[in-house]
């Protein structure tokens, strides 16, 4: 039975999300999908890198298709749909993110690309809906790396805490900051 690579890819991101790179054994990653080692790496021949790599070019197309393109496209309401993007895609803090997962941790330097990428992608594309929304130039750039880097720290901190509504809280913050000009 051949096995379809793309239906894989949201189960290997929910054992990269939970386990790390290092910390997701192969055992792990076969339990998850139930698929035996050789289907696995039938789909992935490239074994665990290529598996990370897929979750991380999907991640990429979600967020392009989802935060980044309607970014680009709209300004106030891009922010919003942003704002709202963030709350869902991270189930309201309950969940992590794999490229922040991957950036703090030794997988960072093998998946540098698409961790850089990822994030100069969000920040530029809502440095730009940041100057269409009115935001001064000399602020947007600094506003855009803070309003990322706290949709992060406050997925850490829900985490840490085990309180998501403090991530739903610091959104709440940001998208009224974000969408005063």
């Amino acid at each position: 039975m051949a096995v379809e690579r793309d239906a894989l890819v949201p189960q290997l991101a929910e054992v990269f999300r939970t386990h790390g790179f290092e910390g997701a054994s192969l055992a792990r990653i076969t339990a998850a999908v139930g698929l035996g080692k050789g289907s696995l790496y039938h789909a992935f021949p490239g074994g665990k890198d290529e598996m990370a790599e897929a979750v991380l070019a999907h991640i990429e197309r979600w967020f392009e298709e989802e935060v980044f393109a309607v970014l680009r496209a709209e300004a106030a309401t891009g922010i919003a749909r942003m704002f709202d993007a963030c709350e869902r895609y991270f189930h309201s803090g309950q969940r992590v993110c794999i490229v922040g997962v991957f950036a703090l941790s030794d997988t960072r330097d093998r998946f540098a690309q698409a961790v850089s990428r990822y994030f100069a992608n969000w920040t530029d594309a809502l440095q730009g809906a940041l100057l269409r929304a009115g935001h001064p130039p000399e602020n947007a750039r600094a506003l855009a790396e803070d309003i990322v880097g706290a949709i992060q720290g406050a997925l850490v901190l829900a985490r840490a805490v085990d309180d998501a509504e403090q991530f739903v809280r610091t959104l709440a913050r940001w998208r009224q900051r974000a969408l005063i000009s």
